[in-house]
């Protein structure tokens, strides 16, 4: 019944009026990327011709100057409905989620040398939040862009998220209803398999192994150490939940679970237990001097 929103910029002088406009698109909500691109593209190919209509791959800013101006460009991302943390507390329900929406959020991986992805100590991103002149739903399917914010994340910002975002996964496979052990199981090998590249583990490795020398990271730097001691309580909670679903068949791949959790909360204690000392100076209570009356 709800939508799936993508975001679609016009580039070119062909579009006339159009030219460097952006729209939201609402679709059936189990239309796929390739889906919209290939009907957009179908769609203005017949009336600008085969070899006029080029889909943007990616979803970085356009250059206009790059462009060829005898083409007409298409660049066509996925956006999901974003919602402040105070909305959040207002819209619970399915519907909520899905109604009055003004504001979409993409996200564009990056690194500083041009490339999409790097190492973790190099790897940024860019949330770019559109707002639409109307909400969905809406009369008309597509509503034209009015405003763009940009948000950029550096690294320690963007593994906080990665992070935070396993340990809600990991919470609602724990706590489903009804229970469903394969889920479960899955969510759990990613986050404690000892094979997983770019894991927990080596996030810990890479940010938290030594203090930054930037104070501006400092805050960043306690909040991944916080999201640790969080992360490993819901694998305890997760382990605890996958023992009493199991039967007899799986005792030994939950054993090998539960040694390759302690092995990683072993690795990660001295990482996640150190505090930063400059972050507490100012919570030391100041002496105060005696007033003589």
């Amino acid at each position: 019944m709800f939508g799936t929103y993508f975001r679609v910029g016009f580039y070119g002088c062909r579009f006339g009026d159009l030219d460097e406009q952006e729209f939201v698109y609402k679709e059936p909500s189990i239309t796929k990327l390739a889906e919209i691109s290939h009907r957009l593209e179908e769609f203005y190919s017949e009336r600008f011709g085969d070899e006029v209509v080029v889909i943007i791959k990616d979803s970085n800013p356009v250059d206009k100057s790059k462009l060829d101006p005898n083409k007409a460009y298409l660049q066509i991302t996925y956006v999901e409905p974003f919602f402040d943390t105070y909305e959040l507390k207002e819209r619970v329900t399915y519907f909520d989620k899905n109604y009055n929406l003004r504001t979409f959020m993409y996200c564009t991986p990056f690194t500083l040398d041009g490339r999409a992805h790097g190492d973790l100590h190099e790897q940024y991103k860019r949330k770019t939040i559109l707002t639409t002149s109307h909400a969905f739903p809406y009369i008309k399917t597509r509503i034209n862009v009015i405003e763009k914010e940009e948000i950029i994340l550096v690294p320690i910002e963007v593994a906080i998220e990665d992070m935070q975002k396993k340990t809600q996964e990991l919470a609602f496979a724990t706590h489903q209803d009804p229970a469903d052990s394969k889920m479960l199981q899955m969510v759990l090998q990613g986050c404690v398999g000892t094979t997983v590249n770019q894991g927990p583990l080596e996030v810990a490795q890479v940010f938290l192994s030594e203090i930054p020398d930037d104070p501006k990271l400092f805050r960043h730097h306690n909040k991944l150490r916080l999201c640790f001691k969080d992360f490993t309580k819901r694998c305890e909670d997760a382990l605890r939940r996958n023992k009493a679903l199991i039967g007899p068949d799986q005792k030994e791949y939950h054993r090998e679970l539960e040694r390759n959790y302690y092995k990683l909360k072993e690795a990660l204690g001295p990482l996640i237990n150190r505090k930063i000392p400059q972050l507490y100076r100012a919570l030391q209570p100041v002496p105060t001097t005696p007033t003589h009356r």
